[in-house]
């Protein structure tokens, strides 16, 4: 019996400390195997999977604009640690027997074709696997950004961004053990709290198109698979 999905095109955005693993540095292939199974099992629930990678675990272009490179010039290189990450994850997926596409939002023609949106929604039709690389392309624009936009582009459902915790804490729960999960928030009340879920240009673009914002824990077992099958976990930022 096919199982009903509460979303059928997704878009999970990762961030480059997910494929650190515990270090949150550098690239962890079992993290990136793990990460890769969870994404397989929604896929064969009949799920359509675009991912937005980051490059955190390499590289961050607002921490070196700080230490003395230019801004512009440090985001490019951040694009970069992107790619990195999005091949990787491309390799690992494709031993686990899915079909993948790395799109890049800048030139990299040897490795991943460019972002066009009708290309990249018709490899979705064919259930493969798109992996969105370099962010937006342009610098001083984060990957939260790329993966709302992206979300937008290729009209997905829900933005489920995957991390290593929980969800959203009033405060933070290694700071404060009494910290208690928000299940449910809306942008507003984000904003006003100065919850750090996703930055602003980010949150502005998916309330536009009305996409829902699930934070969620994917280092926890069947997560993803239960997110997409219609179980509350997690934060979801929802916009009304």
């Amino acid at each position: 019996m096919k199982q009903k999905l509460r979303w059928k095109r997704i878009l999970i955005k990762l961030s480059g400390e997910t494929l650190g693993g515990k270090g949150q540095f550098g690239l962890d292939v079992e993290a990136a195997e793990y990460i890769g199974a969870q994404i397989k099992e929604v896929e064969q629930l009949g799920c359509e999977v675009a991912i937005v990678i980051g490059g955190g675990n390499f590289i961050r272009g607002e921490k070196l604009s700080r230490i003395g490179i230019d801004r512009a010039t440090a985001d490019y290189m951040g694009m970069l640690g992107t790619m990195i990450n999005a091949l990787a994850l491309q390799s690992v997926l494709e031993k686990q027997g899915l079909y993948t596409r790395v799109m890049s939002a800048i030139n990299a023609t040897e490795i991943a074709e460019p972002f066009i949106r009708r290309r990249a929604v018709r490899h979705l039709e064919k259930m493969r696997v798109v992996i969105f690389a370099a962010g937006t392309g342009s610098p001083y624009f984060s990957t939260d950004t790329a993966a709302a936009l992206r979300a937008n582009e290729i009209g997905a459902e829900a933005i489920l961004k995957a991390t290593n915790v929980e969800g959203v804490y009033e405060a933070d729960p290694k700071k404060n053990k009494d910290a208690k999960l928000i299940s449910e928030i809306s942008p507003l009340e984000m904003v006003q709290k100065g919850l750090k879920v996703m930055d602003l240009t980010a949150i502005t673009l998916s309330m536009e198109n009305k996409t829902p914002v699930v934070v969620f824990d994917v280092f926890k077992k069947g997560n993803l698979k239960r997110l997409v099958l219609g179980e509350k976990i997690g934060t979801e930022v929802k916009h009304i």
